[in-house]
């Protein structure tokens, strides 16, 4: 399964790590364009200098990490499109050049159902697709979480799982773990 992220679900940094871990461990296909990077980009350097410059080694190492995630789209392809922010275009258009089914992004009401589904594409929430993934393969989300827990206190985050859930927004995901 191929999954575009939206630069939305690449930073913050906690989610980020769980979904390319997952990534990595085999558990779907991830992608993204140039321009979903440079979103990502422009969202930290919003938050001061030094954390653009933080987004730049991380964008550096996603980069490194998965090089065949890049899809070759520039946002200008042309499809009539009526999405409630037409910025999102582009996010739509690197899903069908990747040949993705999937759009993982936190902001669903910019993709509605009906015209995604024409596009044969379908929007989800990090939470749903990770109770997905969840549900294929139990072990593998656990060490995700796991790894992002200690990445996350080793620079200073220390929190528990569920406050980590919590910052990611995972409410549903937090729930079929305790279950």
């Amino acid at each position: 399964m191929r999954a575009v992220l939206d630069a939305n679900v690449l930073f913050p940094t906690i989610l980020r790590e769980i979904l390319t871990d997952l990534a990595a461990a085999g558990l779907y296909e991830a992608r993204w364009s140039d321009r979903i990077i440079e979103e990502w980009r422009r969202a930290a350097a919003r938050l001061g200098p030094e954390q653009e410059v933080v987004a730049g080694a991380e964008i550096t190492m996603l980069r490194l990490r998965f090089p065949q995630a890049p899809v070759p789209c520039d946002g200008q392809a042309v499809i009539d499109l009526d999405l409630p922010d037409p910025a999102d275009r582009h996010v739509v258009e690197a899903a069908l050049a990747a040949g993705a089914g999937l759009i993982v992004t936190a902001n669903l009401r910019d993709f509605p159902q009906r015209l995604m589904a024409g596009l044969g594409l379908r929007a989800v929430h990090p939470d749903a697709f990770l109770v997905d993934l969840w549900q294929r393969d139990a072990a593998a989300i656990e060490r995700a979480l796991g790894d992002a827990q200690q990445k996350a206190a080793a620079s200073g985050g220390d929190m528990s799982m569920q406050q980590m859930m919590k910052r990611c927004r995972l409410p549903r995901l937090a729930k079929a773990l305790r279950g």
